[in-house]
């Protein structure tokens, strides 16, 4: 029996998802567990194992397709079987429509004709995937070069591939006006193998060559769908709220050397490794429930109070920035907190986070004090009403003369919701709280 395999859904708030690269084919067999495709929300990436065994028989989705959450994307069944239900074709028609051979382009010279467009005379769609039209931007390949062979005569990457491997290269400009609709020229680049593109001259058979040299050269890179999720919230965050930053700093003495007592007795204790950034945390959850307005989301003119301290953790991965959410933190003994931050840190760096994990914050710490950073204005995360960013440890001299360690904190707040004199308060006591952490802990 023939088996539909569904688009995810990673989260209630997530509608579609793109995906990245399918790691089977049609006619591929595959079995249960055994990797299908890769693909990504706007926040998070993610494998997808195929349910059951059998044979790749239909795939519905090319690489770069957005796909709608429970759609179907592939079918896997015996080699053969009637697939008509799921696709509304037999499945040698389906063979026929999704398999196409992996051959480069036949170009003996740049003054062939123009390979079959993916825009029919007196149709104003271009048949082209998502991915494909990202690749054709960031190399400026000649698009009237490309031969699209995708299912329906759509472009698909590697027909960008096979047009940039066969030296069809134009400017970015003119793939953007390809794409528009608006392309009138038909001119191939040549682009010479070395070191630097060189300056590019029209010779009188239209072909375009590359000559002297060119310290200008760049390339563009398309935005990734997390980068555009970190920037449409940062924007918002900024245009949309009155914010304010405190600084302030504390006496770091009793922090470092609890946790230099809690190293050397790590084995003895059956602890794991407790950061100084986990200290911050557990002081920062016990001192939030006081303040309810910076413990709150603002959304419209309503604020969201909770009732437990539900920190964010700005993490630093390849894909950009995320935040995953500590529920509960005010519930956690410090080993717990440790062990959840660090669970959260390592599943956001290898892109298994869930939607619903980066979301229900109340507050969000960020560390930039491993980087050096003494003072910064973060950014709040919306629609939370404030932000804490822990900085480096500098020495600093008391009245008397003696140098101690001094770590910086930055409060960043929202105004609309919480005064100064409230947001003051609040990190003045997470100061004292810090300076006397393990009296905090036998609260």
């Amino acid at each position: 029996m023939a088996n539909p395999v569904i688009m995810p859904r990673q989260g209630q708030s997530v509608e579609a998802c793109i995906i990245t690269a399918w790691h089977k084919k049609v006619g591929d067999t595959v079995s249960a567990g055994e990797l299908l495709f890769s693909y990504e929300t706007d926040k998070s990436a993610f494998d997808e194992k195929s349910p059951v065994s059998g044979t790749v028989l239909a795939i519905l989705a090319s690489d770069g397709d957005v796909v709608p959450c429970l759609d179907t994307v592939c079918i896997i069944g015996r080699a053969g079987e009637d697939i008509s239900a799921f696709t509304g074709a037999p499945v040698a028609e389906a063979k026929e429509e999704e398999v196409v051979p992996e051959m480069p382009m036949a170009v003996s010279s740049l003054a062939q004709a123009p390979a079959h467009s993916a825009r029919q005379e007196g149709d104003d769609i271009l048949r082209i995937s998502p991915r494909a039209k990202a690749l054709a931007l960031q190399t400026g390949v000649d698009m009237t070069r490309v031969a699209a062979t995708g299912p329906h005569g759509r472009i698909i990457q590697r027909d960008i591939d096979a047009a940039l491997d066969s030296g069809y290269h134009s400017t970015v400009a003119d793939v953007e006006a390809y794409l528009a609709g608006e392309y009138k020229g038909n001119t191939a680049v040549t682009v010479t193998q070395g070191t630097a593109l060189e300056v590019v001259k029209t010779q009188p058979d239209n072909t375009v060559y590359v000559s002297g040299t060119d310290f200008g050269l760049y390339e563009e890179a398309p935005m990734s769908g997390v980068r555009k999720a970190i920037s449409r919230s940062m924007c918002a965050s900024l245009t949309e709220m009155a914010q304010l930053t405190l600084n302030a700093s504390f006496d770091a003495t009793a922090v470092m050397e609890y946790r230099k007592h809690l190293k050397e007795n790590a084995e003895i204790l059956g602890l794991g490794k407790i950061t100084l950034n986990d200290m911050v945390l557990y002081a920062v959850s016990r001192t939030l429930l006081g303040h309810p307005y910076i413990n709150a989301n603002l959304i419209g003119e309503t604020f969201r109070l909770y009732h437990h301290a539900n920190i964010g953790l700005a993490v630093d991965t390849d894909r950009g920035l995320l935040v995953p959410t500590l529920f509960g933190a005010d519930t956690m003994t410090l080993s717990q907190i440790a062990a959840a931050s660090k669970g959260a840190a390592e599943r956001a760096r290898s892109g298994q986070l869930s939607p619903d994990e980066m979301s229900g914050g109340s507050f969000t710490v960020t560390n930039l004090g491993s980087l050096g950073i003494e003072s910064f204005t973060p950014v709040i995360n919306p629609p939370q009403t404030a932000i804490l960013g822990v900085c480096t440890i500098t020495n600093r001299l008391r009245a008397d003369g003696s140098v101690y360690p001094a770590m910086g904190l930055s409060l960043t707040f929202d105004h609309r919701a919480v005064d100064g004199a409230p947001a003051a308060k609040f990190l003045a006591e997470l100061c004292t709280n810090l300076e006397n952490f393990q009296m905090l802990l036998a609260k």
